[in-house]
This record gives C-alpha cells, structure tokens and sequence, in this order.
C-alpha cells in the first residue's frame, strides 16, 4: 500500500490565508500557478505525513518521514522516500526501484519502467512534476472552493484509465494564486499543500507536505541504494 505513495510523490508547501477582501481566482488561474510553479522545479526535500485509507478491511495506514525529488534535465526523475514510521526507504536513480524494509530484511527490487508499464504510466509524470495536468486531467474546482485557509481545492481525473489513480485531489496555496495573479509569475515553485489520491480498489492516501527545501542541488548519489548485507534481495 505505501508503494503507492510514490504516484504522488509530488511536493509541496507553504500557505498564507486568503485575503477576505480577494476576490476568489478561477479555476484557470489556479491551474496556471500549479503549472507555473513547477515548470522551476529542479529538486526537492520536504518533510511530509501520510495516511492511507484501505477499503476492503476499512482500516487506516499512517506513516510520516522525508522525501527527495530530483528532475534532471534529460532522464527520469528521481526519489527518495525515507520513512521514519514505519521504517522503511523507497528509493528510485530513475532506473531502479528499491523498496528496502529494515525490520525485515528485505529489498524489493524493480525497473521503473516495469513499475510504471502501461495503465501506471500516469504515475511517471507526477515524478517528472505537476507542470501538464491541463493535459493529463479533466481539472474542476472542488464543491467547496477554498480550505479554512483560503487555499484552493482541485479534483482532477486522469483522461487516461489507471487503476493506481482514478481520482487526485489537490490543495494549492493560495499565496501562490495571489502572486500569479498579480504578477503573472509564481515565486512559490511547489504550491501544493496537500493531495489525495484514491485508486481503483476505493483506497485513499493523503499527503501533506511541510519545510521543503527547493532547488538546492541535490546530488545524484542521494538516489542510489547500496544494498546491506545480509538482505534478502527479491527481484520482481
């Protein structure tokens, strides 16, 4: 199930409250911050929480830590998902996939391009950044508009069927609209504050985002895995 995490690996941040006197933005300014925004984007490190939501036994998954995103200019992004609880890693160079679980002493490993074949392949382009989800999505505001915060809330359904992400509900700062706005740029690269992704099983995973450090030249390193010995590696 946090294998799933990763589609929305995304990245994100920030919020200050909308102003009352504002009046509130379209939908396509809205958009146009979201994909202005990450057209900047070059890495990422952020602190993030997860709750995942599992249908069939209705039953609830936390999990909280770190995550690297790196977007280089001519490959595949790449991740790193260090979680602190539970223990585990998910790691990604843009080749490989390594899902490594401490506690029991295994790595999983994958090619990107298996784990993202066919249907999945909606899954990449949150890894390479939000910056075409006019064309990736059928994009609407959400019944209500705007959190307590005054950020805005977006549903967005994939033109193209997947069953690891039939629905993706985004929150975007609504700093970041106000700065588009007024200015026709977006200084705020990542202004998602939070995303729901739901899956074809019915299962949901939220993911709020806080103390991201953008754009600090991550280094390629920080995504490869050097396997411990004594694990077992389970190749799939």
């Amino acid at each position: 199930m946090f294998r799933m995490f990763m589609i929305c690996v995304l990245v994100s941040l920030f919020t200050n409250p909308l102003s009352a006197a504002s009046t509130p933005a379209s939908l396509k300014d809205v958009v146009s911050a979201l994909e202005k925004g990450y057209a900047g984007l070059q890495d990422v490190q952020a602190d993030f929480s997860q709750k995942t939501t599992i249908a069939a036994v209705n039953r609830e998954q936390k999990g909280s830590g770190e995550v690297l995103l790196k977007r280089p200019a001519s490959s595949t992004a790449m991740f790193r998902f260090n979680y602190s609880k539970p223990k585990q890693q998910i790691i990604s160079n843009g080749k490989q996939v390594w899902f490594y679980t401490p506690e029991s002493k295994q790595v999983l490993v994958n090619s990107v391009a298996a784990m993202f074949a066919g249907g999945n392949s909606i899954a990449m382009s949150y890894l390479t950044g939000l910056g075409h989800v006019s064309r990736d999505f059928e994009i609407t505001l959400a019944a209500e508009k705007q959190d307590k915060s005054g950020n805005y809330q977006l549903e967005l359904v994939p033109k193209k069927v997947s069953p690891v992400l039939t629905r993706l509900q985004l929150t975007v700062s609504s700093e970041a609209v106000e700065q588009m706005r007024a200015s026709g740029e977006v200084r705020n690269i990542f202004p998602i504050v939070s995303s729901i992704v739901h899956d074809a099983g019915g299962n949901r995973t939220r993911i709020d985002y806080s103390r991201a450090r953008v754009n600090k030249g991550l280094s390629d390193g920080k995504f490869n895995f050097k396997i411990p010995e004594g694990v077992e590696v389970i190749k799939q």
